[in-house]
């Protein structure tokens, strides 16, 4: 519970918030000290409140109305593969809600979308709110999304709900003539469930379009034929090795001097290694990285 019992145990909304005697000023402190954390927009939730998919679907309700379906990113969001964080978004978006044809759009701040199409296959309903189903979700984000977190929605559904390039595939039948379904076809091929970041989906994606090799994710090197160093990216035949580096923000000198002791190991025994963090997708750069990663190539040939 949070220590001002104002704070409720559940998502609310700043109306809810007010009702409970909290100023706008109040709200605003605790979301800045980390007591409240904001899940969408005009949607919060105390801090101690697990991120679970029941507080999601909760927090997704006091947004939409009865005929509303959930889809585009507020859908990922709500089934774990959260495409706001990769965004890099200081504001987040509005929740994506849809009517089924026939029904009056929401009209309501915090909430954007229309009129969509959409079959019973493609809806699935969690606690008392409809959402796009997770196939459905991950190929109309394969369509409207810029390449490289069109790739990482795509492998983050794979991996967290078991959605196979058949599957996607099968389904993109129903796409023919849609806005992005050429990209989308072209990404299914590519998305991989071993990626575990939507940081590694971005490097592997630009590699991708700088027409390097397609490396292989979350690769095991092994000591002593003792599975040992995982890499993020890798090329094991050239024993060049891609890093994305986002834990600078979140962990401390402990996972920091590991990491060093890690990649001279690495080093000692052959391999390069070339570091990427989120700053590096820029065009200026990508040029840099990827040219490491091209004469690494050339160099261990």
């Amino acid at each position: 519970m949070h220590p001002d019992d104002r704070v409720p145990d559940e998502p609310f909304t700043w109306p809810e918030a007010r009702a409970r005697g909290l100023t706008r000023k109040r709200l605003a402190t605790y979301v800045r000290e980390g007591h409240v954390r904001r899940v969408l927009r005009n949607v919060y939730v105390a801090a101690g409140v697990d991120d679970s998919l029941e507080t999601r679907v909760a927090a997704a309700s006091k947004v939409t109305s009865a005929w509303a379906v959930i889809c585009d990113r507020t859908a990922a969001w709500l089934w774990g593969v959260d495409t706001f964080e990769f965004r890099e978004l200081e504001i987040l978006p509005p929740v994506e809600s849809f009517v089924l044809r026939g029904h009056t759009r929401t009209r309501r701040l915090g909430v954007a979308g229309g009129v969509r199409d959409l079959a019973s296959r493609d809806l699935v309903e969690i606690g008392g709110v409809t959402v796009t189903s997770p196939l459905r979700t991950a190929l109309d984000l394969a369509c409207t999304l810029g390449r490289r977190d069109a790739l990482a929605a795509l492998d983050g559904f794979m991996r967290l709900h078991g959605i196979t390039r058949e599957q996607m595939h099968r389904e993109l039948r129903r796409y023919r003539g849609r806005r992005g379904v050429v990209q989308a076809r072209e990404l299914v091929q590519y998305a991989d469930p071993r990626a575990e970041s939507p940081g590694e989906s971005w490097t592997r994606m630009t590699m991708i379009d700088r027409d390097l090799p397609v490396p292989e994710p979350q690769w095991w090197v092994r000591v002593d034929g003792v599975p040992t160093y995982r890499l993020d990216l890798a090329y094991p035949k050239h024993k060049v090795a891609i890093e994305f580096d986002g834990r600078e923000f979140h962990e401390g000198d402990v996972r920091r001097k590991a990491d060093r002791a890690r990649r001279k190991w690495l080093h000692d025994h052959g391999w390069i290694v070339v570091v990427v963090t989120q700053h590096d997708f820029t065009p200026a750069r990508i040029e840099e990285w990827t040219y490491e990663v091209r004469d690494a190539l050339r160099i261990a040939a």
